[in-house]
């Protein structure tokens, strides 16, 4: 298999299907339908949507992760919706959807990400942290979140 990331429309199956999949996750984790502590992304403020799919050797695509961008001002957006279904994690995916999101985000002339994750996602927290991301202080709708964590990573200009 191969793995491709590509753009996706926002009601794209795959995306909304893997988006459902982070969200039933998430609220197993935290033990609420929505921990979500400021507005759901939309098609209307997703600036860029990616999902990575497995390419089998009939080339039949299996999506296996996504993550979206959120335009915040003309120099830096947020990250959100990452997600990576469980069989596949550790093989590679996020990082390819990281690393496609950032070059997104260089590719609009952004100099910085930020992006929120949950106190009970360590895994998520290790993850960014080993991609350069480093700790801030929660922002904007997360900045009153006693389970929020807020990371943010400067772009090195393409």
């Amino acid at each position: 298999m191969s793995l491709v990331v590509r753009a996706v429309p926002w009601d794209d199956p795959a995306g909304t299907a893997l988006r459902e999949s982070q969200q039933a996750e998430i609220s197993a984790r935290y033990g609420v339908p929505d921990s979500e502590p400021g507005p759901k992304p939309t098609a209307a403020d997703i600036t860029v949507f990616l999902v990575a799919f497995d390419v089998d050797d009939e080339g039949t695509e299996h999506a296996v992760g996504c993550g979206g961008l959120r335009t915040l001002d003309p120099s830096h957006g947020e990250i959100k919706r990452m997600y990576v279904i469980p069989d596949r994690r550790g093989t590679g995916v996020s990082a390819a959807v990281l690393g496609a999101l950032e070059g997104e985000a260089r590719g609009r002339g952004w100099d910085r990400l930020v992006l929120e994750t949950g106190d009970r996602q360590p895994d998520a927290i290790r993850f960014y942290e080993r991609h350069g991301y480093s700790l801030i202080p929660n922002f904007g709708y997360y900045a009153d979140s006693a389970l929020s964590i807020c990371y943010e990573k400067t772009l090195a200009p393409l």
